[in-house]
């Protein structure tokens, strides 16, 4: 393995721990607030209210901003010099509180509208649409700290360093579930609120010192018309709307869901919890650790380095989410009955949860792949292909919602997300080898066709196994526990095995890594 493949694993090694921290910490919380308000109304007004400044989060924050800050401040790093990077990068946190500020104070004044829009479904029952407004505008503030938190998130992942942007959230999980256990609110939902903001301080202030550590010290100063700054601003306008388009697929799929029956919006928050699990210790890890390598690689005018650093990061994403999304399917109803089948949230709301799972599983590797093929026209700062491109993923989306809402349900919603980020992904692929030439097709599909040769032993394994046990039955689950976890580990070691027999390219890359690290 090249150095500069190994940098990237490891860097993809250390987001991705820091991930299933998090993951495994955000399904305690989902499984307290499951327990406690399962499917009903208060789950699903604080699921909507909470998505809504989450998708101004991704939109400014850590979607347009990181993506179009870090090419330009990887430039700065590599032609000018960490003093001028510094200085941009303080003109640029001095701006983005003045716009997060106002951004944040206008979600709060027009929180109804918002949800009326979001959720219209919600306004035939006043006291569901009260509820969701109340938590909106508590949450709201939110945007302004995890925004900031998103450009130092930016700002050290371009200087290679990755533990503390991936541990954030980490304390954003550990904030709700200890408001969950608050016993100061008489609507117990709202303490849900207060943790979220409590999350949000406490992930900023995680970032501050180990900017500080490397040498870059935020300090405030008003030059919105600093060069730099502009340039990640127009880079940011496409970027924006990009998200913004994949947001509307979103807020569709919620839009569709109000006005199925209740619990809908809950089974398809749940279903996409399970998703981002391997999405967030996979494929966004992957994304973090490949757009630094990458912009470097572009400032230099080094595109064979470009190509091969995409080619390998979507062989070792497809290599991890494949068999992910075939293990989500085969133990879709073990996963949610043992996470969350208790209190209120039954074995009805389990099937119902697995059906979502089911379609959003079948587009996890077009997810990861998605992710992983941005960050190529990021770096060469075009951010507006993928804008173009997500318009018709988005018109994908909402056509598919309407055609499969009645007959299919929450899993049609779901089908109909993978669906678009299919053609999001097919795309893209094509105009990148358009642009910059090939870029391994062949290889790439040689080297899934194996990944799922071995995911689909690996299911049949652990398929089987759930099978041996009744998952509806209440309690026993420490039994339960034992059956899914043997599934897992049998279906692992089938997937191994015939990886290896397969000689598979990834599986002797990551062995390899292992040797290294054991060596030191």
């Amino acid at each position: 393995m090249s150095e500069d493949k190994s940098k990237i694993a490891r860097a993809a090694g250390v987001v991705g721990g820091a991930t299933l921290m998090s993951r495994i910490l955000g399904f305690v919380r989902d499984a307290f607030i499951a327990n406690l308000f399962g499917a009903g109304m208060a789950a699903d007004a604080f699921f909507v209210a909470f998505r809504i400044p989450n998708m101004f989060r991704r939109l400014l924050g850590e979607g347009s901003l990181t993506s179009s800050f870090i090419p330009v401040f990887t430039e700065y790093l590599t032609r000018k010099s960490r003093e001028e990077a510094r200085d941009m990068a303080n003109a640029f946190f001095s701006l983005a509180m003045v716009v997060l500020s106002l951004v944040t104070v206008a979600g709060i004044i027009f929180a109804p509208q918002i949800v009326t829009l979001l959720a219209h479904g919600f306004t035939s029952i006043p006291e569901k649409f009260t509820l969701t407004v109340i938590l909106t505008r508590m949450m709201f503030p939110y945007l302004f700290f995890v925004g900031l938190v998103a450009l130092c998130m930016g700002i050290l992942n371009s200087l290679r360093h990755f533990a503390a942007p991936a541990l954030s959230p980490v304390l954003l999980n550990i904030s709700i579930i200890l408001s969950v256990l608050a016993p100061f609110f008489k609507e117990p939902v709202m303490a849900l609120a207060i943790g979220v903001l409590i999350g949000g301080v406490s992930q900023l202030s995680l970032q501050l010192p180990f900017l500080w550590k490397n040498g870059m010290q935020i300090k405030l100063q008003w030059k919105p018309g600093h060069p730099g700054v502009v340039r990640v601003g127009w880079l940011m306008a496409p970027s924006i709307i990009g998200l913004a388009v994949t947001q509307i697929n979103v807020l569709v799929d919620t839009i569709v869901a109000s006005f199925l029956k209740e619990g809908t919006v809950s089974y398809l928050y749940y279903a996409d919890r399970l998703l981002e699990f391997p999405m967030g210790i996979f494929a966004i890890a992957i994304a973090t650790a490949v757009l630094p390598a990458m912009s470097e690689k572009a400032a230099k005018n080094d595109m064979p380095g470009v190509k091969e650093t995409f080619s390998y990061a979507l062989r070792l994403t497809l290599f991890l989410t494949i068999p992910a999304m075939v293990g989500l399917m085969a133990l879709g109803i073990p996963i949610i009955s043992i996470l969350f089948q208790r209190g209120v949230f039954s074995y009805n709301s389990t099937v119902e949860t697995s059906l979502a799972l089911y379609g959003f599983a079948i587009g996890l590797p077009a997810f990861a792949g998605v992710r992983i093929i941005v960050p190529v026209f990021y770096s060469l700062q075009d951010t507006k292909t993928p804008v173009k491109v997500a318009f018709v993923a988005m018109l994908t989306n909402v056509t598919c919602d309407l055609i499969f809402m009645y007959p299919l349900k929450q899993f049609g919603l779901s089908l109909a997300t993978s669906l678009s980020a299919c053609v999001n992904f097919a795309i893209l692929a094509y105009i990148l080898r358009k642009r910059i030439g090939r870029i391994g097709a062949r290889r790439i599909l040689a080297s899934s066709s194996k990944v799922m040769a071995a995911s689909i032993s690996m299911g049949i394994a652990a398929s089987s196994i759930s099978m041996t046990r009744d998952w509806d039955v209440a309690g026993e689950i420490q039994g339960k526990l034992l059956t899914l976890t043997s599934g897992i580990f049998a279906g692992l070691f089938i997937f191994t095995l015939s990886s290896y027999l397969l000689k598979s390219e990834e599986l002797l890359s990551v062995i390899s890594l292992v040797r290294k690290r054991y060596k030191k």
